[in-house]
């Protein structure tokens, strides 16, 4: 029979292989695990055709690098203000630079009379109001918001 301090010594190792397994699940990206992130959803106009975008295209939509759709729409991106979490995550995942590097970006095309960044908006409900009136709009918005009319845009 163990004794007391073989128990406590085998139940810290227990607690410790528990503790270092969710930090590890918390540390690799939802996606790497093969979930959809909750953290936001790229929305777009109801009668927008595509039915994804790869994260490249919308890096270019984004910094308006890239002006139109794959049929032709004028392509029109929002944003959401920059202390949101849904845009931390998307500038992240998607943008791959921090919001301040986007808003460094925006700073300089500004300056240099290049362009103006898509419009911030206040809310989920602002964006998906700004999506679903505009038919060639893309923005994202937190992962638990109500759609109402705007369309999931898959990212590849």
């Amino acid at each position: 029979m163990p004794t007391s301090a073989a128990r406590r010594s085998r139940s810290r190792r227990v607690l410790l292989s528990e503790l270092a397994a969710t930090a590890l699940a918390l540390l690799v990206p939802s996606r790497v695990r093969g979930e959809t992130s909750a953290e936001f959803v790229v929305v777009v106009h109801p009668e927008n055709p595509s039915e994804s975008a790869t994260r490249e295209f919308l890096t270019d939509a984004f910094l308006k690098r890239t002006m139109r759709w794959g049929d032709g729409a004028t392509i029109t991106p929002v944003d959401l203000r920059a202390d949101s979490r849904a845009r931390k995550a998307f500038s992240e995942r998607v943008l791959r630079r921090s919001v301040a590097a986007v808003r460094s970006y925006w700073q300089q095309r500004i300056f240099s009379g290049r362009g103006v960044p898509p419009p911030e908006l206040d809310s989920d409900e602002a964006v998906l109001r700004y999506v679903s009136s505009r038919p060639g709009a893309v923005g994202y918005v937190s992962g638990g918001a109500k759609l109402d009319q705007a369309r999931v845009l898959r990212v590849t």
